[in-house]
């Protein structure tokens, strides 16, 4: 059985030095804001990750100086995707604090934790040729679901197409 939601997830740049986590994670503490999923990645991964892209799709905007220049700066920094209990509390918070921040709609699924669930959902959502921008999930045990937090380039469409999964 999956439980299927349309959720917010935030998504932001944090500070890559040491304690700045445990300093968000503390003000989300603080405010009984629980974190259910995060993903973090070095954000010069990131800005190289968009670079490539663009230039396979033609659409380069920045020259290789400005690359440079970019990676320089970009491992000051990490790429953070979250998912918490309390998405307006949440923004409340990061917004008084000085975070820099965007809202996206997410799909969550809660799929059993066995070998082939996820494959058979993205293996659907690719032959109706639905993109995925980013994934990732959180599991709690062995005996547990996992939660996979999907962030796709069409929401409307992956919506639908879950609900018949559902």
């Amino acid at each position: 059985m999956r439980k299927i939601e349309k959720r917010r997830e935030l998504a932001f740049f944090l500070k890559n030095v040491p304690g700045e986590l445990g300093r968000l994670a503390a003000l989300l503490k603080d405010a009984y804001i629980n974190i259910e999923a995060m993903a973090i990645q070095d954000a010069s991964a990131y800005i190289k990750a968009q670079f490539n892209a663009r230039g396979k799709a033609l659409k380069r905007i920045a020259s290789s100086a400005s690359y440079d220049a970019m990676m320089k700066d970009s491992d000051e920094y990490a790429f953070v995707l979250m998912l918490v209990d309390q998405v307006d509390d949440a923004i409340k918070l990061m917004a008084a604090n000085d975070y820099l921040f965007e809202v996206r709609e997410v799909v969550t699924m809660q799929l059993a934790n066995t070998p082939g669930k996820l494959a058979e959902v993205t293996s659907k959502l690719g032959k109706k040729d639905i993109n995925i921008l980013s994934i990732y999930g959180s599991v709690g045990g062995p005996d547990e679901n996992c939660l996979f937090i999907i962030h796709p380039k069409d929401m409307a469409q992956v919506t639908v197409l879950l609900d018949e999964l559902s």
